[in-house]
């Protein structure tokens, strides 16, 4: 019992330094998110891309048009590009950044679905 009793301590106390080292450090950048929710935001987009890009028609898409094949191209190297950004990400504008570049890439896989015929399951959050 007073092992329960002094881990819950340990860890409001825990909370509280975080809840006082953040309020101490002001809004850095003046965004309305704060740096873990970016960072979810941006890991969200960047876990979309990757899913994808790793579709089970993928042997649909190897025997596509250039269109496609110049589509898919893009939407790889922004996820290159993102999965780059998210790891070097720090600040609620970097995390921002890597999530744009991501949805970027969605936008990409929706153009080549588009252009495959195949119904764009993702171009709503490409957005």
């Amino acid at each position: 019992m007073g092992f329960v009793v002094l881990a819950l301590l340990l860890i409001a106390g825990a909370v509280f330094a975080v809840v006082v080292l953040r309020r101490s450090q002001g809004d850095r950048d003046g965004a309305d998110l704060s740096d873990l929710d970016a960072e979810v935001e941006a890991s969200g987009s960047v876990l979309r891309l990757g899913a994808s890009l790793t579709v089970p028609e993928a042997r649909v898409w190897a025997g596509a048009d250039e269109t496609v094949t110049r589509a898919l191209t893009n939407a790889v190297e922004c996820h290159r590009a993102a999965a780059a950004q998210l790891t070097t990400a720090r600040t609620v504008t970097e995390y921002t950044q890597a999530a744009r570049t991501a949805q970027q890439g969605l936008a990409y896989v929706a153009t080549a679905r588009a252009a495959l015929g195949s119904v764009p399951a993702l171009a709503d959050s490409a957005a």
